[in-house]
């Protein structure tokens, strides 16, 4: 199963937005989530996707999102499931919004913690990481900034696991593309 990490420091933690770039741009988390979970007639069967979100005004939000043939593909039925579940978390409980789709209050470190008690490699993309081709990718949880990056304190812990996708800096939902690329080749 392919584990990935979307963190984003401004997007709304509840379900009461209309504009999606002036909600934290989660325009950007829509653009991911279909970059990561569909190819071109088909849903992928293992992903395993996790997005933080850091934003006003109830953060840290932690959404997770496994494989599921049903996912809605377009922008605005990914925007329309976010809300849902923006709109039925609960404070102190992990809720099941649509199948395989969670949500619940965690932060980024929290979650880094746990996935690390699972034996997950923690490769976080920086520009100054080991080149993804060149990479030991095995139990790899792959962890993505947003367009403002990630915090700081996370790069520097990880900065000898980093790994990076080239010299140019690419959108977040490229990133995605760009690793399943490297993980479909390798198979």
């Amino acid at each position: 199963m392919r584990e990935f990490v979307y963190y984003s420091k401004n997007a709304r933690t509840s379900g009461n937005f209309k504009d999606l770039m002036k909600a934290g741009r989660i325009d950007i988390v829509c653009n991911v989530i279909i970059q990561a979970f569909f190819l071109s007639n088909k849903t992928r069967e293992d992903m395993h996707l996790h997005l933080i979100f850091d934003g006003p005004p109830n953060p840290p939000m932690h959404f997770e999102i496994i494989s599921n043939p049903d996912l809605p593909i377009s922008k605005k039925d990914v925007a329309g499931l976010i809300k849902r579940m923006l709109y039925k978390q609960r404070d102190g409980e992990k809720k099941q919004i649509f199948p395989g789709c969670f949500i619940e209050k965690k932060s980024l470190s929290k979650l880094i913690d746990e996935l690390k008690s699972k034996g997950k490699h923690v490769c976080v993309l920086d520009k100054k990481g080991e080149k993804l081709r060149n990479a030991d990718l095995k139990d790899c949880v792959f962890v993505i900034g947003d367009h403002e990056g990630l915090p700081k304190k996370l790069i520097k812990e990880y900065k000898k696991q980093a790994i990076s996708i080239g010299p140019p800096v690419y959108f977040a939902s490229q990133t995605f593309i760009i690793i399943n690329n490297e993980l479909d080749l390798r198979e």
